[in-house]
């Protein structure tokens, strides 16, 4: 069983506040993920908040990280230039190439999914959540779909207006494929909400997620 390494609980973070006070706030560098297993969204309900974030298990324990804390690369590997020109893949652009980081593990690229396995039994109605994808700011367009058969189902797609949304349940973990149309530097922003069981709908916020896809 993966073993998860936590951010800092509440109670440390408090207990060490007052030595930090006066010093300048230190600003996490970045760190980029570039190959191996991650859980772009890491869904979790912690007391009575819905948690986002990403779980980055590319070493051999896996972390629980902020989605501002990580970039996630896309490397020339990673592009493909046999889209096919039928109508069913045009929410990949229309001149045949992409970046893809794929459903299947591929040794040298990100085997980027999400993630509910944490988040207990019975505090949303029907265990559902929803997966909220609100804005993207990129070169291109911005896609996420599975495939079989030579046959995808779009999941999300910035090519056609914003937002969509995708349930996801207690207990999923999931991967599929990441598309990009362009080269360049995405920004991608989730949340997600769900019905707690009892009544009232909560957020986990907004997240922004930042993507490196290289040509060379």
């Amino acid at each position: 069983m993966r073993v998860r390494t936590k951010l800092l609980a509440p109670l440390v973070v408090a207990a060490t506040l007052a030595s930090v006070l006066t010093a300048a706030p230190a600003q996490a560098v970045p760190i980029t993920l570039s190959s191996g297993h991650v859980d772009v969204l890491d869904i979790d309900y912690i007391g009575s908040a819905l948690v986002l974030r990403v779980l980055d298990g590319t070493g051999s324990t896996a972390v629980e990280r902020n989605p501002s804390d990580v970039i996630f690369q896309v490397p020339l590997a990673a592009r493909t230039t046999s889209v096919p020109g039928t109508p069913d893949w045009a929410f990949l652009g229309t001149g045949g190439t992409a970046w893809i980081l794929p459903q299947n593990q591929v040794s040298g690229l990100l085997w980027a999914g999400w993630n509910a396995t944490e988040v207990a039994d019975g505090v949303f109605v029907d265990n559902k959540m929803t997966i909220n994808l609100t804005a993207v700011s990129g070169p291109a367009g911005f896609s996420i779909y599975t495939a079989a058969g030579g046959t995808p189902t779009v999941l999300f797609d910035s090519g056609n207006g914003l937002p969509d949304t995708q349930p996801v349940f207690r207990l999923d973990h999931t991967h599929l494929n990441w598309g990009f149309d362009a080269p360049g530097t995405y920004t991608v922003t989730f949340n997600i909400t769900g019905t707690k069981v009892g009544g009232g709908t909560i957020n986990s916020g907004s997240k922004q997620f930042t993507f490196e896809v290289l040509n060379a």
